[in-house]
């Protein structure tokens, strides 16, 4: 069984790292697979690009300007200029030798000029298997990412509330539509990180009647693993007597990452709580604009964005918790690292994070947008860290993360959809 993943790109983002991961959790079970990106820069095991040479890239570089300007008539403000994809022009990618060859074809993440509509199309007519791994909402919506609290997919997009001007007929209805002919065509599978993805996809009409499987995203338990925090800390020049909050995402200042919960939340904590802020001190990693270590309430210590996988284990390591306000999200990779690192996570009960963290004894999980709520999860984690084991947060994460399960369940994901492809050709 030949298996091909294709992704945007093999670093840069949740999808990426995701897809990687489900890559090699299969090469190290046996399966015969292969990665297939538009943008490389890694050099992994079976690792394929669509194209390369300088035309090539300035090709794909203005495949993605031209998608965001077409866009543009539609955009309602800058802030949500990336929450829509209208996925209206790509490249060809279904007569390379790569996909020739295999006998699954498994989508990750493909837009921002990556795969058209026309391009899935094209894959889809091959009549090979399609499993498609959700890291957000995108497949089956209009094409917003992430809906908020908008229910339009569960029956049909339109008066999408990111546009500019929401209509019956809008952009979103058009994209709604023509994924409804592609994927009334296809041997698609598809398969959500976790419980909350899945039940929106199975209640949305692109969707309901496909089969779904939720399998969480794996992680190298080895690798992502407990380390002693003193010399974590003296390795990335941070203090070695204070309480260290971390927060990171790939940009800060996403509104869905929640950065003003985080700011309500610190000065809540800092104004509440004065026997403990004085021993406070935060970290921040990810795209942020100039002077944010001046924003909050405690000494704020700024790493930029963290490439080096070895930096991220020490980053991890380093805290005694980590923050995530983020407002909507699947299943973020940097809870499930933090977790196996046997740092402990505070949160909104919000997508796929209760999943994640056990109440109380890996993390706590506060009320939805409540600063107050989130304030307090931050006292009750460092309190508890203090009666928690590091190793007892690692175990529960290792339980539901580890590479030879989740490979197991995507190797019984295959052989279904290629069961029922051939069954399909037989009638």
């Amino acid at each position: 069984m030949k298996v091909v993943h294709i992704n945007k790109g093999d670093a840069g983002g949740g999808a990426s790292v995701a897809a990687l991961r489900i890559h090699r959790s299969l090469l190290r079970a046996g399966v015969d697979s292969h990665i297939l990106v538009q943008e490389q820069r890694r050099n992994e095991e079976n690792e394929h690009v669509a194209g390369t040479g300088f035309i090539y890239n300035m090709k794909c570089w203005w495949r993605f300007i031209w998608e965001r300007l077409s866009f543009l008539p539609n955009e309602k403000e800058k802030a949500l200029r990336f929450a829509f994809s209208p996925a209206n022009t790509g490249q060809s990618i279904a007569s390379l030798p790569i996909i020739q060859e295999a006998d699954i074809i498994h989508l990750h993440w493909i837009n921002q000029g990556f795969l058209s509509l026309s391009n899935l199309e094209e894959l889809f007519s091959l009549g090979k298997p399609i499993v498609w791994t959700l890291h957000d909402m995108w497949p089956f919506t209009g094409g917003c990412h992430y809906a908020g609290s908008c229910l339009e997919f569960n029956e049909k997009c339109g008066f999408c509330p990111l546009l500019k001007k929401p209509s019956v007929d809008d952009i979103s209805a058009k994209i709604y539509i023509s994924k409804k002919k592609l994927f009334s065509k296809a041997n698609l599978s598809v398969v959500t990180c976790s419980r909350w993805l899945g039940s929106l996809a199975s209640s949305s009409s692109l969707m309901r009647n496909q089969p779904i499987a939720s399998i969480p995203n794996p992680i190298d338990t080895n690798f992502y693993t407990i380390l002693d925090r003193e010399q974590c800390r003296k390795d990335l020049g941070l203090p070695l007597n204070k309480s260290l909050l971390l927060f990171g995402a790939a940009n800060i200042l996403d509104t869905r990452k929640g950065y003003r919960y985080l700011y309500e939340a610190l000065t809540i904590l800092s104004d509440s709580f004065p026997s403990i802020s004085n021993n406070i001190e935060l970290v921040i990693f990810g795209k942020a604009k100039e002077n944010v270590e001046n924003q909050f309430p405690f000494k704020t210590h700024t790493m930029q964005f963290v490439s080096n996988p070895e930096t991220l284990v020490k980053l991890y390591n380093a805290c005694n918790m980590f923050i995530l306000p983020s407002l909507q999200d699947n299943l973020p990779n940097t809870v499930v690292e933090c977790l196996c690192c046997g740092t402990p996570v505070a949160g909104f009960r919000i997508g796929g994070v209760p999943e994640m963290i056990d109440h109380n004894i890996s993390g706590f999980l506060a009320e939805i947008k409540n600063s107050l709520s989130l304030a307090n999860g931050i006292n009750t984690v460092l309190f508890m860290e203090n009666t928690n084991s590091r190793e007892k947060i690692r175990e529960s994460a290792v339980k539901k993360f580890n590479e030879r399960i989740v490979a197991e369940k995507y190797i019984e994901v295959y052989e279904t959809a290629m069961k029922r492809g051939n069954k399909k050709v037989r009638e």
